[in-house]
């Protein structure tokens, strides 16, 4: 068994979209209407088959009050790999990013934590 897919729960669908892509580098999978909202996925540029995110509208009534506690109390919504915390931390920005977590370095795991622009707070992570 392996994850195939994930979700993050955004409030504008098409500002996640240039969000998760132009800036965090994602690429879009799957786009697909349904009604007002699409099935829209993104996957990293280096396994186009592996595991999706879904861009998922947050129009459901629990998610939102969900969502402003996880942000209130400095939690990430989900977590992203990258080689090099403290490279990806400048990178992201210099393209304007906000940080609530700078890089941090705990034995053999350095995170930081983003705003996603879209009411998520999103972690990144290496393990040495």
């Amino acid at each position: 068994m392996k994850i195939h897919l994930s979700s993050v729960f955004v409030d504008d669908q098409d500002k996640a979209l240039r969000f998760y892509t132009d800036v965090l580098g994602f690429v879009k999978k799957t786009e697909i209407p349904l009604g007002e909202h699409r099935w829209l996925t993104v996957v990293s540029p280096d396994d186009l088959d592996g595991t999706e995110l879904l861009l998922e509208p947050d129009e459901h009534p629990a998610v939102k009050p969900y969502k402003t506690a996880l942000v209130e109390d400095g939690i990430p919504a989900t977590a992203f790999a990258v080689d090099d915390v403290h490279a990806e931390f400048d990178r992201l920005r210099g393209l304007g990013v906000r940080f609530t977590q700078e890089p941090l370095e705990m034995g053999p795991v350095t995170t930081a934590v983003l705003d996603d622009t879209c009411g998520n707070l999103i972690q990144i992570v290496h393990h040495k």
